[in-house]
């Protein structure tokens, strides 16, 4: 494997055959182009715990700057569980186990699963108890074949046993009671030791193999069983990003399911084993990612109540399930908060959140270009190779090809007001990446190359750009498409009709 080049200057880059050639950064931080601010703060917010409001147009790497906080951070120390309450089974109970108690009840379930063996490789009169060994001919099957695949005849006991017409009472009950062609589940047996000593193994069906467990075995799954009356509802080894960009209340609080039979004994599922964690449980020592907050609306203030005690019940929300009446209390939900809106939205969060956020870390207003120096170009270069990278469907694409795409990037950061610099809108950017690969990749080209950026930028237009080019303006494409009752119907064409006469006849 060739060695890459990092992404400094775009002198280093001018050797090289594409951007195949180039390092693309192990933290996801470097990843992230401009937005110095931004990605100092996010350092900080992901050392430090510190939430994050990130406000500027979409496309500009506000979700990458959360996601990369997320890889930052250290990992999740503790697993959260429902336990069974007897006394009160509608109040379960919540238990928070650290990672040393994960491990050790791993290393006891491994345990726990005993030996598993080939059928051939048991004692005969096992395999044959358990219904893999036929006592007619001696040969093995599946204890779900109810009769010897290879002589055809019943694996059932009491053909066998001497009885008067044995053999068609061996089929009469076969068919009345098929569990008696299926053998066993399980059988108990003794095994002496080196020292002299006897103990208990037990063999059970494991599929198309038997299970066998010792005295060992058996003790830690017993042990394991004293677990059976809990469910985890925040698991230790999870993804500490969570997003919740439109999450309903439901998703984002948590809820307890519906039981028809109410939880009855012996009919419902228990209460502990119907609650579900929101996605502020689920963030719980990680990051809780929202774009757009500002559409949450009311539920902001769940996250500002989650943000200031770090524990939030979960509760039923249908006043009409059964899960209702049940609740558990300080499920904790300690999560750094990005947040993430548009300028025109900030006065769309509540005041109390901003609060929240402010005091307890930072806003930072995204940049939506950068200057266009030896250093960002480099930088351009190291965000087409992430970018194909990402795809995994297209080439890599030439230096010529990236500078084609610098030029663009120019174009764009002067229709942002931004003349000399690079637009950092890189979601648009890495649309005409991938519009371009995907002609090299339809013509069968290895890379990437100029003309197929050229060719992309033509693709790659957006429906209104498309609408202004045909017809020379929105209106008035407006105008030949719209029939004359959608214009006597359509407020917004009614509306806009004087103005549009106006500005483009």
């Amino acid at each position: 494997m060739t060695d890459k080049t990092k992404a400094e200057t775009w002198e280093d880059l001018r050797g090289l055959e594409s951007t195949a050639e180039i390092e693309i950064p192990s933290d996801p931080l470097d990843r992230v182009l401009g937005q110095e601010d931004a990605i100092e703060l996010a350092r900080i917010a992901a050392r430090q715990r510190r939430h994050l409001l990130l406000v500027g147009p979409p496309g500009t790497g506000k979700s990458m700057i959360a996601r990369a906080i997320s890889l930052n951070i250290p990992k999740p120390k503790q697993e959260i569980r429902v336990v069974n309450n007897p006394e009160n089974p509608e109040r379960p109970f919540l238990q928070i186990v650290d990672a040393d108690e994960v491990s050790r009840e791993a290393s006891l379930r491994a345990v726990s699963v005993g030996r598993l063996l080939d059928p051939q490789s048991a004692p005969s009169n096992i395999a044959e108890k358990l219904g893999y060994l036929c006592r007619s001919c001696g040969k093995y099957s599946t204890p779900s074949e109810t009769s010897c695949p290879h002589c055809q005849k019943s694996k059932v006991e009491v053909g066998g046993t001497g009885m008067a017409f044995g053999d068609m009472l061996g089929g009469i009950l076969e068919a009345a009671i098929p569990q008696m062609a299926l053998g066993k589940e399980k059988v108990n047996a003794t095994r002496l030791l080196a020292d002299g000593t006897e103990e208990t193994v037990v063999f059970e069906r494991a599929g198309e193999r038997i299970r066998m467990l010792d005295q060992k075995a058996l003790e830690k799954r017993r042990e394991l069983e004293k677990t059976s009356n809990q469910k985890v509802l925040v698991r230790l080894n999870r993804d500490p990003y969570v997003l919740a960009t439109g999450a309903s209340e439901t998703e984002l609080l948590g809820d307890v399911r519906h039981d028809p039979y109410g939880g009855h004994a012996g009919l419902g599922t228990p209460a502990y084993d119907r609650v579900v964690a929101g996605s502020i449980h689920e963030a719980h020592e990680g990051v809780l990612f929202i774009d757009e907050i500002s559409h949450l609306g009311n539920m902001q203030r769940f996250i500002l109540t989650a943000m200031q005690d770090k524990a939030f019940p979960i509760a039923g929300r249908n006043p009409q399930s059964a899960g209702a009446s049940v609740k558990v209390d300080g499920v904790p939900c300690d999560f750094v908060l990005v947040a993430a809106c548009n300028i025109q939205d900030l006065e769309h969060i509540l005041s109390p959140l901003r609060s929240r956020i402010i005091g307890g870390g930072y806003e930072v207003l995204v940049d939506v270009a950068m200057p266009d120096n030896p250093h960002n170009r480099a930088k351009y270069a190291q965000f087409v190779a992430q970018e194909v990278f990402m795809d995994g469907r297209i080439p890599h694409a030439t230096i010529d090809a990236v500078e084609a795409i610098i030029q663009e990037g120019k174009v764009r950061a002067k229709a942002d007001n931004q003349p000399g610099s690079l637009t950092l809108r890189l979601r648009e950017m890495g649309g005409l990446i991938r519009a371009a690969g995907d002609l090299a990749v339809v013509e069968g080209s290895p890379l990437i190359t100029r003309d197929h950026i050229a060719r992309a930028l033509k693709r790659a237009r957006t429906a209104e750009e498309q609408i202004k080019k045909r017809y020379g303006s929105y209106m008035k494409g407006l105008s030949k498409d719209v029939s004359d009752v959608q214009k006597e119907t359509s407020p917004y064409y009614m509306q806009n009709e004087h103005i549009g006469d106006q500005m483009f006849n």
